[in-house]
């Protein structure tokens, strides 16, 4: 089976790969662009991505859509968090979070897949905002994020060691078990 992610980020795509060609699915990547709709849920924004794309792209696909959420800032950036990312950048959070004690967050991983109607799967990863970047690996907020029981950031973890814990990776992994259960 041939399954089209949409995506630019090729990072994506090899970590979706992992899970999904032990499967007998070849990933393929679809750079595709598609509006992003103000949410309040990483949800909604996964749902109407799929449903605008279905009318564009043929045969089964899917996206994906993550955010961070920051537990002092009452789950900001969440849904904006690309937006955020490119505006204020780490150094704007970590500005925001200047004297606050709190610094609980999580990652937030929607997976939508189209197939003629929209299945979601989604992923978190609990964790904390550190107080400066440490760590060159990784992309987005990785190098602020330091995932609960770990003493490393995200971009200072290999991938291999990210993916095992990723909110992605919980996506996937939750994807996969569906994918093999539901094509047979």
């Amino acid at each position: 089976m041939e399954l089209s992610f949409i995506t630019s980020n090729p990072g994506k795509v090899k970590e979706a790969r992992k899970y999904l060609e032990p499967l007998g699915v070849n990933v393929r990547q679809v750079n595709f662009g598609y509006p992003e709709i103000q949410a309040d849920t990483l949800e909604e924004v996964a749902e109407y991505g799929v449903k605008w794309l279905s009318e564009r792209i043929e045969g089964p696909f899917f996206l994906d859509d993550s955010g961070l959420f920051i537990e002092s800032l009452m789950g900001f950036p969440g849904v904006y968090s690309a937006y955020v990312y490119k505006t204020l950048g780490i150094e704007g959070i970590l500005k925001l979070l200047e004297g606050v004690t709190d610094r609980r967050a999580y990652f937030k991983s929607v997976i939508a897949y189209w197939d003629g109607k929209v299945h979601i799967f989604t992923g978190t990863v609990e964790g904390e905002i550190t107080t400066e970047p440490i760590g060159s690996d990784g992309f987005g907020f990785d190098p602020i994020f330091r995932p609960s029981g770990f003493e490393k950031t995200f971009a200072e973890m290999t991938t291999e060691e990210k993916n095992r814990i990723s909110h992605r990776g919980r996506a996937l992994e939750a994807f996969a078990k569906w994918l093999k259960e539901n094509l047979k």
